[in-house]
C-alpha cells in the first residue's frame, strides 16, 4: 500500500478545547500523513497543547502564533510555511456570547463577528490563491448546529455561524471549479473550556437593562438547563477532532457533517417545513409548555449515557 504525502495542515484557536484535540489527534496520527501548524492567539497560552503533543513537538507538530483578527498574524503566520503551502485548513478559532441583546454592547456584538465570521474571510483571503494555483486543497470549518437553527439567547452566536455557513455554501460553488474541497463540521453541545467561561460570563452578566421576564427567562429556563443539556447531549473535543479527522480522510468528504446523532432530530426539524414555523413552534413548546417532558427526557438520556461511561461535566463555575 502507498503511504500518502504528507500533507500540510494549518489549524487555528489551538490552546484548548476542539483546536487543541484535533492538532493532536492529527499529529499523533500512526501513519505520519500530516505536518500540522497548530496556531492560536497568544503563545502563552501553548502549554496544554506541548503537554498533549508530546514527542510530536518539533516533528510532526509545529506551534505558531496566528490571530485571526489581524491580516498581518495571518499573511506573517502562512509566509513561515515552507513554499505557503497549506493542503488542509481547519478555520476553529471562535468566541461564544449568549444573553438578552439588550444587554449586551454592540461592541461585544462586533468581536463575535469579528472573530467568528470574519476571522474566516481573513484566513481565505491568505490561503485560498495559492491552493486555486494549486487546484488543490481541502477547507474545514468548525461550525455548529446554530449555523442551521437559531437557539434561545445565542441570537449573536447564532447570527455568526449562519453567516459562516451562508458564506460557505457560496464559495463552495467556486471551490469546485478549483478541484477543492469545503467541509463544514457542525457539533451541538461540546464540553471545552470555550462552553465553561460562556456559562461563567453568562453568570456574571448584568441583566439590569433587561424587562424582569427576560432577565428571569434567562436565568431561570436558559441558565438552569444549560448544565443538564450539556451533561446529557454533550461531547469531548476529542469526539468532534475523530470526526473532523475522518472528513479530513474521506475520498468524498460531505458539505456538511454534524457530529452528534442525539442533536439531528433538532436541526431536521429545519428541513421538515419550509415555512420555517415548526422548528421555532417546537422549541417554545419544549421550553416554556413542556419543560417538564423535556428535562425528564434529558435525564433519560444523561441516564443511559452514564451508563455507557459518556457522561461529561461542565463542572462549577469558578468563584
Amino acid at each position: 500500500m502507498t503511504a500518502m504525502p504528507l500533507k500540510n495542515v494549518l489549524i487555528t484557536g489551538c490552546s484548548s478545547g476542539i483546536g487543541l484535540a484535533i492538532a493532536v489527534k492529527l499529529a499523533k496520527d500512526e501513519q505520519k500523513r500530516f505536518k500540522v501548524y497548530a496556531t492560536m492567539r497568544s503563545l502563552a497560552k501553548q502549554d496544554d497543547l506541548v503537554a498533549a503533543a508530546g514527542r510530536c513537538m518539533g516533528k510532526t507538530m509545529e506551534i505558531k502564533q496566528l490571530d485571526v483578527c489581524c491580516e498581518e498574524s495571518i499573511r506573517n503566520c502562512v509566509s513561515g510555511i515552507p513554499d505557503r503551502k497549506i493542503d488542509i485548513l481547519v478555520s476553529n478559532a471562535g468566541m461564544g456570547l449568549i444573553g438578552p441583546i439588550e444587554c449586551q454592547t454592540i461592541e461585544q456584538m462586533k468581536t463575535v463577528m469579528d472573530t467568528n465570521f470574519f476571522g474566516l474571510v481573513r484566513l481565505l483571503k491568505e490561503i485560498l490563491p495559492d491552493m486555486k494555483k494549486r487546484k488543490n486543497g481541502h477547507i474545514v470549518i468548525i461550525s455548529s448546529v446554530m449555523g442551521i437553527q437559531g437557539i434561545l439567547f445565542n441570537d449573536v452566536y447564532a447570527a455568526s455561524k449562519f453567516a459562516v455557513e451562508g458564506f460557505c455554501e457560496s464559495l463552495a460553488i467556486q471551490a469546485l471549479k478549483f478541484k477543492l474541497q469545503l467541509s463544514l463540521i457542525e457539533p451541538g453541545p461540546v464540553i471545552t473550556e470555550f462552553e465553561r467561561k460562556v456559562y461563567e460570563d453568562g453568570l456574571k452578566m448584568d441583566l439590569s437593562a433587561a424587562d424582569k421576564e427576560t432577565a428571569d427567562m434567562f436565568t431561570n429556563v436558559y441558565l438552569k438547563n444549560y448544565k443538564s443539556i450539556f451533561q446529557s447531549l454533550g461531547q469531548t473535543a476529542e469526539d468532534v477532532a475523530e470526526h473532523t479527522m475522518k472528513i479530513i480522510l474521506a475520498e468524498n468528504p460531505p458539505f456538511r457533517h454534524q457530529t452528534n446523532t442525539l442533536y439531528t432530530p433538532m436541526t431536521t426539524l429545519k428541513y421538515a417545513d419550509p415555512n420555517g414555523d415548526l422548528p421555532i413552534d417546537t422549541f417554545y413548546k419544549m421550553v416554556f409548555q413542556h419543560d417538564k417532558v423535556f428535562n425528564a427526557s434529558l435525564n433519560f438520556i444523561k441516564l443511559l449515557r452514564w451508563r455507557s461511561n459518556k457522561s461529561f461535566d461542565l463542572g462549577k463555575p469558578q468563584s
